[in-house]
Formats: structure tokens, sequence, C-alpha cells
């Protein structure tokens, strides 16, 4: 994204090397204001019930029409825990408690670090909101693979099952 005039002074913003830095950034020509962009970190959860997971189908874009794991954005003054228990409801309308850290993914192409926590139902209520067309319980066999949205989902969703047939949960971390 192109930062085009300063947040503190209004002048125009340029890409270079701030003095005493080792990678170019957006520096005011005026102040010397320097705007770092850093990654964007998205806070999920496998929500599970018995040997089924919860999906939803997003409703909006980006992938509108397939299927995943509810997450997304981390909010100012949120923990990863919070944003995760929230996304899930703003998503699926389902009451969950956000466990155990699952797995962290790392996906420097796109400036997104993924947080997945392990998260059971309160109770038996989900269903489609403003976000997911669709909200469901999957068995292993039935997800629609080819239908999901993001590979780092599959990746997420293929290690869940994987530890769930060894019987434990592992704290995975993957670089994409």
């Amino acid at each position: 994204m192109e930062i085009k005039f300063c947040s503190q002074c209004g002048e125009t913003m340029r890409w270079r090397l701030p003095e005493g830095d080792n990678r170019s950034r957006f520096v005011c020509d005026k102040c010397n204001f320097i705007h770092y962009q850093n990654p964007n970190i998205v806070s999920g959860c496998i929500v599970y019930k018995e040997d089924s997971v919860l999906l939803c189908k997003r409703a909006i874009e980006p992938r509108a029409g397939l299927w995943t794991l509810p997450a997304g954005f981390m909010e100012n003054g949120e923990t990863t825990r919070h944003a995760a228990e929230r996304e899930t409801f703003e998503e699926t309308g389902a009451r969950i408690s956000a466990d155990k850290l699952f797995a962290i993914t790392n996906s420097p192409h796109a400036n997104h670090v993924n947080i997945f926590y392990l998260a059971k139902l309160k109770d038996s209520r989900f269903h489609p909101t403003s976000e997911s067309s669709e909200v469901q319980l999957f068995k292993k066999s039935d997800i629609p693979m080819d239908n999901i949205a993001f590979h780092t989902v599959k990746v997420v969703l293929e290690l869940f099952f994987r530890d769930v047939e060894r019987g434990n949960f592992s704290l995975h971390e993957i670089d994409f």
C-alpha cells in the first residue's frame, strides 16, 4: 500500500531508506516521520465437536462461496484469544471457548501471521451470518477440500486431523 501523505504533518511521504535503518520505508519529507508497515494478525479457531469441525462458507470477498475456518483480523485492544472468539461468533453465531493455541502460520507473501486456537462449542447453536452464507459441522471425510478458501486453512485442518488420530494436540508453526 502506498502512503502519500504524512499522518503527523500532512506533507508528502517518499519510499526511501531512513537514516540508520536497513530497509526502505515511507518517510515524510518534512518531519522525517517513518510509517512502518507491519504484518496483519489473523486469529481464528478450529471449533470441534467429537470428530467434526465447524466450517463457514464465506459470504464476502475474498473467496466468497468457499469454505474456511472462522477467523479474521485482530482489532486494537484485543488479545489473540479474544479476537479468535469474537471472529468465530461474528462468522458462525457460535459461543465457544478458545482453549489451546494450535497453530501459528507465517505468510510473508501476504503480510499475514495467522493464529489458530482449538475451541469447543459451548452449546449446539450456530448459524449463518452476514459474513457466512452457511455454517456446518463436517466430519473429516466430508470436508470439501477442493472448496477450501485458503491454503493455510487446508494445512491447519490436515494437522488437526493428524493430531486427532495421534490422540495428542501439538503446537504447530508453519512458514508458507
